[in-house]
């Protein structure tokens, strides 16, 4: 499968700020793809040397097979970024601002283009509409248009779905998984967790400018999750003392942390033989969101 975005041994610093430490990533043409980290963590300076817009200090970066410095151009019209500012020329109507945006590519008669987009993205009807009286959910759409008005094959967004309502994250993501399904490369950074366990295939993690973890998103949640049990029991019964020592209590309810599905039956087999009654029960599946936090408060790197 061919390489969509080649990244090696990227290093940027900022005075004493150590944005981006040595990193190696490598993005397969259609993958959809997570990059995640907390704020600080180097995500914006990755994705705005991938754009060209930050000179990193070492390394490099190829999109498709384009150098991102020496092969400006051609890299940058292979690529669409969705930044996670509202940045907007108020002078202009939506459908002007994309045709605008489709002459800095030189692409003339784009508006069959325009208009799917429009549709795709709920925006027909304020396609006439200036853009400085949009709202905040209506400019992000506006800026996703921007980005996909060239077609690139390779699309970045960054916080596409930061602040904005339920309706437009619903229409979003329909838009691009049509696109990724037509072969399109999507790198999505986010804060929303459950986007990424969602839409990507495969995750990387950043910490303090380095990636700590890069794996299918199956396999993060299968190292470094667990399945969770609550039981409560009724009134005056106690949990077993084997299973109590492995188990936390919250409020009247007993919470355990389990590596495997199959240790689910083991729990409830023990739980009956002591002659406990449970009331009520509810089983966890792993998440991105233990991940997350068990990584990003490890101090060794687990790569």
């Amino acid at each position: 499968m061919a390489t969509a975005i080649l990244v090696r041994g990227l290093t940027k610093r900022y005075g004493v700020v150590q944005a981006v430490d040595g990193v190696d990533l490598e993005v397969a043409e259609g993958e959809f793809f997570g990059l995640l980290g907390p704020n600080g963590a180097g995500k914006t300076t990755l994705i705005s040397a991938l754009a060209g817009l930050v000179r990193p200090d070492a390394g490099r970066i190829e999109v498709l097979g384009k150098d991102v410095q020496n092969q400006y151009r051609e890299a940058r019209r292979l690529l669409g970024v969705v930044p996670q500012e509202l940045v907007f020329d108020p002078f202009f109507t939506v459908r002007e601002t994309l045709r605008i945006q489709s002459g800095y590519f030189g692409i003339r008669h784009n508006d069959d283009w325009i208009d799917e987009i429009l549709s795709s993205l709920d925006l027909t009807g304020k396609a006439d509409t200036s853009t400085r009286a949009l709202s905040g959910g209506m400019k992000r759409r506006v800026l996703v248009a921007q980005a996909l008005v060239h077609r690139p094959p390779v699309i970045v967004l960054d916080e596409p779905t930061a602040g904005v309502d339920v309706e437009l994250r619903q229409t979003l993501w329909r838009f691009i998984q049509r696109l990724n399904r037509e072969g399109h490369t999507i790198v999505l950074t986010t804060h929303y967790l459950e986007e990424a366990e969602s839409y990507c295939g495969r995750i990387a993690m950043l910490k303090a400018g380095r990636v700590v973890a890069l794996d299918t998103t199956s396999n993060l949640l299968r190292r470094f999750s667990q399945h969770s049990l609550r039981l409560r029991l009724a009134e005056g019964d106690a949990l077993p003392a084997e299973i109590a020592a492995i188990a936390g209590q919250r409020g009247n309810q007993w919470v355990l942390s389990l590596d495997r599905f199959e240790q689910v039956e083991a729990v409830l087999a023990t739980v009956r033989a002591a002659g406990c009654t449970i009331e009520d029960m509810e089983l966890g599946k792993p998440d991105l969101e233990e991940v997350f936090v068990k990584l990003m408060g490890r101090e060794e790197l687990p790569l």
